[in-house]
């Protein structure tokens, strides 16, 4: 028999505490470069608490053997899931049932025609049959604005790289 899993204890009305950013969750995942010395291309990537370990592949369309994940599909992932548990937030709180909620992510990777470096684009689509548009269009809304992929998309994330001592 499969063990229930438990909801997250997260909501939109409480884990908010002042005006600075206070983690409630912080997760580390060091990727090196393998055979290639080339995160993409042969990297492995493993988080600290060993839960990920997987190896790092470039996509065929880009000119590797494809036989293993790239940053694009973790993203894509990433992405959907963090919507649709936004999602899925909003319609309990809306008294509707999320179980029939899926997100479709897709990741571009491509070139940035003002600098010639690389971007990223992502559509998502919701898919919520049994809910009429005019209901589901409100809440994914509100859902896009509380998931922090959305916002890190839509209004940047600070970053720092800094080297090792």
């Amino acid at each position: 028999m499969t063990e229930r899993i438990r909801l997250p204890d997260l909501s939109t009305d409480k884990d908010f505490d002042g005006e600075a950013f206070s983690a409630i969750y912080t997760t580390t995942v060091t990727v090196d470069g393998g055979v290639a010395s080339h995160g993409r291309a042969s990297g492995r990537a493993r988080s600290d608490d060993g839960v990920l370990d997987l190896d790092l592949r470039m996509p065929a369309e880009l000119g590797g053997d494809g036989h293993g994940t790239n940053p694009e599909q973790l993203f894509a992932a990433g992405f959907a899931a963090c919507l649709h548990g936004a999602l899925s937030l909003v319609a309990r709180q809306a008294a509707l049932d999320p179980s029939v909620i899926s997100i479709e992510a897709t990741v571009a990777f491509g070139r940035d025609p003002g600098d010639g470096g690389y971007l990223l684009r992502v559509d998502l689509v919701v898919k919520w049959p049994g809910v009429a548009p005019d209901v589901a269009k409100p809440l994914i809304e509100k859902a896009d604005s509380l998931c922090p992929y959305a916002r890190m998309a839509g209004e940047g994330t600070p970053a720092t790289v800094t080297l090792a001592p």
